[in-house]
């Protein structure tokens, strides 16, 4: 019986065997793709390929892809460990066409590969296949050519409301590349329920789909329109758990050896020997989802990516705690994760001790929410008035706090309240329609532009060059020629201008040739062009011209100062922080840049000065910053690290700063470290949970920058009558001032409230025998209404009072009763009856509760409002 590991292997060996590169799986991060949450597919990382953006130095390639699919449209977490085949993470395995190969090749090989006793060796009459109804090609190709019987090959039509929309009919969206694709599916034998696909019991888990080959050959444009691809290509993906079930003759996914050792050590860490319960098949599938997230540089968090990776932690703790789990667990699983992804748990090892160390620290911090969750519980029970919890409240309770909502209703089925399921089901599903809208990319892949050919920088060398026009846009149109006046996007054969790329700048200046004058702005990248944004300034400009491309020196040698300064921060946060730190993005521009990492918290100052004195002390030493052009693989055995977002072919540029950084980088840079002057931290912040952003400065700006701020001390120390020296001393002494005056005035506010309490216990008016005072006292703060309510409440001994106050156009409702009375009037509910009157809320204890609102034109209101409440209350 083959091991899931030598599954994955002998894919790769056979397509490897028939001309495809090898290609290694991409981030779960997708890399510049805006339209993915998460790295679905294993065609998402060749999407540009695809496209026509971009060209490889191959035309097959196979892999073994990771994917994530537990947000947006693609998100079936609650059904994970419960069903056969759900995952939050799993392996697709693919091989791919680049206008190589296509529909003959493609079936052939997934043939060979499945039924060929040298490969998988699959009885032939246990496999089904699928085409598109009108695929006649495909049909006949498994038919006539491979032999499949033609009651075990299913056409399938538009079988989802629209033409096109099929099971058997592929596209990468609305617009753009798609095509007819053919599946292979698996018989499981009658003794499993289920029928063939396209029969009504194809639900069923009999007949399990287990490879899917797409022919990509058209092009849909925005008014539906269908045009032939002129190179058509194959896109073609095969779960690897499904297909280990299967070799492994087990029906369910989590039966496959991987699993199997997953679930055993997760009964170990969890303590339990019930080795069928669910619960374990949830953690198993789970801790592969989240190591590999946070290998891929996913921190969990409350927004995007780490939102969902938290909802997953979450999700595997709380069934560790079903299971009697009373410490943290989940951690434990990731060196026996390791052992059973065997090569494929190799990104995760490398990272082992951060991916441990931040699982660890999520379920410590999940304690610590459930526990606050449950007082957020308790406290809304407290107010149920009808025997039902709403939806609402449930809701937040799971949204928030990761209750699930049976733990919810354990808890109230103690107070014998039920939980109003419906209302849950209502924000569910509006949650739902929420994420679903949010992946809805109205992307249209025919929107973009599209040129042949390639620009050959010459940009590390040169700052000037001649080139030649071979191609204009103008408001995204090829054009021939553009006009004085016009702005255009000019793409050039050659060019010495930089295109923004791993965070630096695209280059800016000037296109010339005799009365022609480009005002070039900006410099992109579409696919393997460098467009040269701009405007038109004098003349006029063609296709086939020769212009002199002159790159605008003084802001690029800027720009090149601050991209090594990067190099730089990025190592010694390295050094001085941990190996953890990993870029999460930059902007290098020519007057600044911005560095984002990842990092757990702040950054204390005195870290920052350490930082920024290593840095310092990299430029004074003067490195020769030293550029080598090697393969990806000894740039990697020679420890290079590759940047954030940024693609890397088989030949790479490896930047070496003395002993101290070396990293992939394709940027611009200064001849040596001493170049850059000095470096000037500026800011530091948070971006997100767990990534941290610093901002710096460099060489002029930084003394620019220092400058500044001495101007700002000289002006703040005559301000304050002090020298520079002494300015500390100096604030500190008028805050100790400013404090002993606002204690001062406190105590005087305090002494005139007690007084004015004591004038207003005259005002005191019997309610059924209950004294009871219903006052308003404008222009006075919160804190002394509440020393004027418990110094009236010890001068009445038993009363209610009542106080209402306007300041700063802002309400101030305060309700104080005494202890002997609280069985008979609730502060809480009163202050809030009356808080309805003027839009506001509040709470507080029974015997004394506050509330704000913003009408003060309704106070009069609130206090007829609240006597009349004590009259019928009393």
């Amino acid at each position: 019986m083959k091991t899931t590991a030598e599954i994955r292997q002998s894919f790769l060996d056979f397509f490897h065997s028939k001309g495809h590169q090898v290609v290694a799986s991409s981030s779960l991060v997708p890399e510049n793709d805006p339209t993915l949450l998460f790295t679905n597919a294993g065609m998402n990382q060749f999407k540009d390929v695809f496209l026509g953006l971009d060209k490889r130095p191959y035309l097959r390639a196979t892999t073994a892809q990771r994917c994530v699919r537990a947000g947006g449209k693609h998100n079936d977490l609650e059904n994970v460990g419960y069903t056969a085949r759900h995952h939050t993470f799993f392996e697709m395995l693919g091989n791919f066409s680049f206008g190589d190969y296509f529909k003959h090749d493609a079936i052939n090989f997934a043939w060979e590969f499945l039924t060929s006793p040298q490969w998988l060796g699959l009885p032939k009459e246990k496999l089904w296949v699928t085409v598109y109804e009108t695929d006649n090609e495909a049909y006949d190709i498994w038919h006539k050519e491979v032999g499949i019987p033609a009651e075990c090959i299913i056409r399938i039509g538009d079988n989802k409301g629209a033409p096109y929309a099929s099971d058997n009919f592929w596209a990468m969206g609305d617009t753009g590349p798609c095509g007819p694709c053919t599946e292979i599916f698996y018989d499981h034998g009658e003794h499993i329920w289920g029928g063939p696909p396209g029969s009504p019991e194809e639900d069923g888990d009999r007949y399990i789909e287990i490879w899917n080959v797409v022919f990509m050959q058209y092009n849909r444009l925005a008014d539906g329109t269908m045009e032939k691809l002129p190179r058509p290509s194959v896109d073609t993906g095969m779960g690897l758990e499904r297909i280990s079930a299967v070799l492994q003759h087990v029906n369910s996914n989590y039966d496959i050896d991987i699993f199997k050792t997953l679930v055993s050590k997760a009964a170990e860490v969890v303590g339990t020997t019930d080795l069928s319960n669910k619960s374990l098949r949830v953690i198993a599938d789970h801790i592969r989802s989240c190591a590999y997230l946070i290998a891929d540089g996913v921190i969990p968090s409350n927004e995007g990516r780490g939102y969902v990776l938290r909802r997953i932690i979450r999700r595997a703790v709380r069934h560790g705690h079903l299971l009697g789990a009373k410490e943290a667990f989940f951690y434990k699983l990731v060196p026996t994760l390791i052992e059973v992804m065997a090569e494929a748990g190799r990104d995760v090892k490398e990272k082992q001790a951060n991916v441990e160390k931040l699982l660890r620290l999520e379920e410590e911090q999940f304690a610590r929410t459930l526990e606050r969750g449950l007082a957020l519980l308790d406290e809304a029970l407290s107010e149920v008035k009808n025997g039902v919890l709403s939806g609402e409240v449930a809701f937040k309770l799971y949204d928030t706090y990761g209750f699930p909502l049976d733990l919810t209703a354990d808890v109230c089925r103690e107070r014998n309240i039920t939980i109003d399921e419906a209302g849950f089901e209502r924000e569910m599903e509006a949650q739902r329609t929420r994420a679903q809208a949010a992946s809805q990319f109205g992307v249209d892949y025919n929107n973009v532009i599209r040129v042949e050919g390639e620009t050959k920088f010459e940009g590390y060398t040169e700052s000037e060059s001649l080139a030649k026009v071979t191609a204009l846009f103008h408001d995204g149109k090829s054009v021939e020629q553009i006009l004085a006046g016009q702005s255009a996007v000019v793409v050039l054969e050659n060019t010495p201008f930089y295109a923004e790329s791993g965070g630096q700048i695209g280059d800016s200046g000037y296109l010339l040739t005799q009365g022609v004058s480009f005002n070039v702005k900006d410099t992109q990248k579409y696919g393997q062009v460098f467009g040269h944004i701009g405007e038109l300034e004098h003349g006029s400009l063609s296709v086939g011209q020769i212009v002199n491309a002159v790159v605008d020196i003084e802001r690029r040698h800027q720009t090149s100062l601050n991209h090594s300064a990067t190099h730089l921060l990025h190592a010694a946060l390295r050094q001085l922080l941990g190996s953890h730190v990993v870029q999460k993005g930059s902007l290098v521009a020519d007057n600044a840049l911005r560095f984002d990492f990842s990092h757990p918290e702040a950054i204390s100052k005195a870290q920052l000065a350490e930082i920024e004195r290593l840095v310092n002390q990299k430029i004074r030493a003067n490195f020769l910053i030293q550029t080598d052009i090697m393969d990806i693989e000894a740039a990697k055995a020679k420890g290079a690290m590759a940047l954030f977002g940024e693609k890397y072919a088989n030949q790479v540029r490896v930047l070496t700063m003395g002993d101290f950084s070396i990293e992939l980088c394709g940027g611009i840079h200064a001849k040596r470290t001493g170049d850059i002057g000095l470096f000037k931290i500026t800011a530091e912040t948070a971006v997100a949970a767990g990534i941290r952003r610093i901002e710096a400065v460099t060489g002029e700006n930084a003394i620019d920058w220092i400058l500044d701020q001495q101007y700002i001390l000289t002006q703040s120390a005559e301000l304050l009558k002090s020298d520079i020296n002494s300015l500390t001393d100096k604030i500190q002494q008028l805050q100790d001032k400013a404090k002993k005056g606002e204690k001062e005035l406190q105590s005087l506010k305090e002494k005139a409230a007690m007084q004015a309490g004591s004038d207003l216990a005259k005002s005191v008016v019997k309610i059924n025998g209950v004294s009871v005072i219903v006052h308003q006292l404008d222009g006075i703060e919160t804190k002394s209404l509440r020393v004027m309510v418990d110094d009236l409440k010890n001068q009445l001994g038993s009363g209610v009072i009542v106080f209402a106050s306007v300041l700063d156009e802002k309400v101030n409702l305060v309700v104080g009763v005494t202890s002997d009375l609280t069985t008979r009037v609730k502060a809480g509910e009163l202050v809030n009856f009356m808080a309805q009157q003027v839009g506001g809320k509040g709470g507080g204890r029974p015997d004394m509760a506050m509330a704000g609102g913003s009408q003060p034109e309704n106070v009069a209101q609130a206090l007829i409002v609240a006597q009349n409440w004590l009259n019928e209350n009393l």
